[in-house]
């Protein structure tokens, strides 16, 4: 019989659940650690636009360059990647949808024929839409790989 109330009484404790103040703690432990772990996502994030930004604008070469070569000529804007030109030869859309802005939210600029002698140019420029900058600021260029464009200004 004793042993029998004892595992009735195990039971019933199982069956309790938490008290407030266990709760209280691991509500506390659970926001210490997002404290801890959401500044470095946030960071990570910030970095990663940079990366993100040099892959659309690859994207947008790769593009540009099946236009080309459907064409005959690059295209006068953006928009001719994904809106029907009128000409028999056109072969796309080349991109899956409309034209993406940057990470940062600010339409990419297109120049046909580009600076310098180039082709074209494709730019982002950065966090604060305005040429020139440094860090989350800096021009992202389709003439420059991202390793050389953070070392230098473009």
């Amino acid at each position: 019989m004793e042993k029998e109330h004892r595992a009735r009484y195990l039971r019933a404790q199982a069956e309790q659940g938490f008290t407030l103040i266990e709760l209280l703690i691991v509500i506390i432990i659970l926001g210490l650690l997002a404290a801890l772990v959401t500044p470095k996502l946030v960071g990570k994030v910030g970095k990663s636009k940079p990366k993100i930004a040099q892959a659309q604008i690859q994207a947008f070469s790769n593009a540009i360059d099946i236009f080309k070569l459907d064409m005959g000529r690059y295209p006068k804007d953006l928009e001719e990647l994904v809106k029907k030109v009128d000409d028999s030869k056109w072969e796309g859309p080349y991109l899956p949808k409309e034209i993406p802005l940057d990470p940062w939210g600010h339409r990419y600029e297109y120049k046909c024929p580009g600076e310098e002698g180039r082709d074209y140019d494709i730019i982002s420029y950065g966090a604060d839409g305005t040429s020139g900058g440094e860090g989350e600021n800096a021009d992202i260029v389709s003439w420059k790989d991202l390793s050389t464009q953070s070392q230098e200004s473009p």
